[in-house]
């Protein structure tokens, strides 16, 4: 089984990707990145992970350029970039798992927006002291999210400080925290798609709170490598 994994830009956060996404399994991860110029991998690959990373740029939702917390730049052809990897994905049927960034992006194609900064929220949602917070969230019963959790409750990490907006065309939020904060993201309609499912945690490094064995986590990964033996 061959994975592409976009970069996340740190050499350290992109092996916790890796390693969540082999686990002990004869997996195969093909980095897939703007340095690279590899789109053309993506017809290899059994399944994509889009990772998490910078702010995406503000055109891509009709945002401002300046708001609380910025990024001193953006990366725009990384959003070029992993635009085309996942039209790719669509064209191909590949199924696609959004993490954190990846999710926010997935919004922002199909037509959605961003909450730019969080604001007083960012107290239980952005990374502080480099460490990850944990807080719980409500999923939709009946989701493709709820078939992997089994429960309307789980425990998550947050390490964001902008948010899902407005919802983009045949997607649907299936799982939020307390605050309304907009936490999974899959099709209202999955008729004739392949698989999607996006979270704004970071399964591949709920390792650091010994969550890796909850379902948010191993159940999310087995959940995706399922959907893919199964395409």
């Amino acid at each position: 089984m061959k994975i592409g994994l976009t970069y996340t830009g740190s050499e350290q956060k992109h092996n916790n990707y890796i390693n969540w996404v082999k686990g002990a399994d004869a997996i195969e991860v093909i980095t897939l990145s703007v340095a690279q110029n590899n789109l053309n991998e993506v017809a290899n690959c059994d399944g994509i992970v889009l990772s998490g990373g910078v702010d995406i740029s503000p055109e891509y939702y009709q945002g401002d350029i300046t708001y609380a917390n910025a990024p001193e730049g953006f990366q725009k052809d990384r959003d070029d970039f992993e635009t085309a990897v996942f039209a790719a994905t669509q064209k191909n049927g590949i199924p696609v798992l959004g993490i954190c960034r990846g999710m926010q992006l997935v919004n922002c194609i199909y037509g959605g927006s961003l909450e730019q900064d969080l604001g007083e929220k960012n107290t239980v949602h952005r990374v502080a002291n480099n460490l990850d917070k944990v807080h719980g969230v409500t999923v939709v019963a009946g989701s493709l999210l709820y078939d992997i959790t089994g429960s309307e409750h789980v425990a998550v990490n947050s390490a964001h400080h902008q948010a899902l907006g407005r919802i983009g065309t045949n997607l649907r939020v299936t799982a939020t925290s307390a605050d309304g904060v907009a936490e999974a993201l899959e099709w209202q309609d999955a008729t004739y798609a392949s698989f999607l499912l996006c979270v704004q945690w970071h399964p591949e490094r709920m390792f650091t709170f010994g969550l890796q064995d909850n379902s948010p986590s191993k159940g999310l990964r087995e959940k995706f490598l399922n959907a893919i033996k199964r395409k």
